[in-house]
């Protein structure tokens, strides 16, 4: 087994930014591009380790902010570590806290060290800043930990984000000088909201302090769907080729096949959990509610040709009537097929580009976004 934080890139497409790697961690080999599904406490909504793994899901994300708020690090730190407290024994990539943190618009108060705020669930008074937030993360033991950073909310002014920015360097720098769990690795976030020079700048200085990995954030974080791919497309211009870009909290299929062809290699996104637990399914050809009367009578899956233990097994008919009466179980199957069409969807990527075929792929998505959104299987 190499050595954790090798990235190997293995094939390029010829028409596009997009290619296929593999990255080494310490719990082993995750293939990219990869969609990491959100485990926010410590577990992936609605599933169990052993249906993730079914689904040969390589890396989960679990949240700094929430995991010391509840159980606490006492608690992890006595059951060695986040693998062993969650019984997942592959890769785990934890999230600062950062986005969480400052978003807690009123509760919490800014410096230059870091962010004062209460809990959103006791009210209790609580500090997080580039230093705590790496000591939580190495208690973890996360295979990847993130820096801290200030996420600009969408809109901002030229000032605000250029503070922003200097933070996140600030910050950064201080990350870089913490000591890390065993094969720990750490990934920059570049920040700089919808001013392309301010992007360019963060993205430069995180480079130049050697990161192990870069996220490209504060996209999607309310601004509309067409300034997504430009904030991608601003993020990755001054990023390393030879060290892997992770895209936070993007998970739309057409918008991960376009950021692809941009360069992009890791994702993460709440949205297929999300919305099944709203009676929504997630298909290729778009998101439909299985809600509806329309699917009373519907003998057949969630998606047609789907492999998914849900649409094998049973009708949109029995999935529908599970979620009106509001039994567990509905919830269950509607997001084992939607992360399954998440992660399939991106082995299917993997394949495309090592092919030569991505082009048709993605030009396959292009054209369904043409057709009207939401439509059912």
């Amino acid at each position: 087994m190499r050595k954790a934080g090798t990235f190997e890139i293995l094939a390029t497409d010829p028409h596009s930014a997009a290619r296929r790697g593999r990255l080494h961690t310490a719990h082993g080999v995750v293939e990219t591009p990869v969609f990491m599904p959100v485990g926010t406490q410590g577990t992936v909504k609605a599933m169990s380790p052993a249906e993730l793994e079914e689904m040969d899901c390589r890396i989960l994300l679990g949240n700094t902010y929430h995991l010391n708020d509840r159980p606490g690090m006492e608690v992890i730190a006595n059951a060695g570590g986040l693998h062993r407290f969650m019984g997942w024994d592959r890769a785990i990539l934890t999230d600062s806290g950062g986005f969480q943190v400052f978003s807690l618009t009123r509760l919490r108060k800014v410096t230059d060290r870091g962010v004062e705020f209460r809990s959103h669930n006791d009210g209790a008074r609580h500090f997080l800043g580039p230093v705590e937030a790496m000591a939580i993360q190495r208690t973890l033991g996360s295979d990847i930990a993130m820096v801290f950073d200030e996420c600009p909310p969408y809109p901002c002014e030229r000032e605000y984000a250029c503070k922003a920015v200097e933070r996140t360097l600030t910050w950064a720098a201080l990350c870089a000088e913490q000591p890390r769990a065993d094969g720990q690795l750490v990934f920059g976030i570049v920040q700089g909201g919808v001013y392309p020079e301010l992007r360019e700048r963060c993205a430069r200085e995180l480079v130049a302090m050697g990161f192990d990995g870069y996220a490209i954030g504060g996209v999607s974080v309310g601004e509309p769907d067409e300034l997504i791919l430009p904030g991608v497309e601003m993020g990755i211009a001054a990023l390393p080729a030879e060290r892997p870009r992770y895209l936070m909290g993007v998970g739309g299929l057409g918008q991960m096949v376009e950021s692809i062809a941009r360069g992009v290699d890791m994702f993460d996104c709440v949205l297929p959990t999300r919305v099944a637990r709203n009676g929504t399914a997630v298909t290729r050809r778009g998101r439909y509610s299985l809600r509806n009367a329309e699917h009373k009578l519907a003998l057949g899956p969630i998606e047609e040709g789907c492999g998914c233990y849900a649409c094998r097994r049973f009708s949109r008919s029995y999935v529908r009537h599970l979620l009106n009466v509001n039994e567990i179980l509905g919830v269950r199957l509607l997001t084992i097929h939607n992360l399954y069409r998440h992660l399939e969807l991106l082995k299917e990527i993997r394949e495309a580009i090592s092919a030569g075929t991505f082009g048709a792929l993605r030009a396959e998505f292009r054209a369904l976004a043409e057709e009207r959104p939401g439509r059912g299987p």
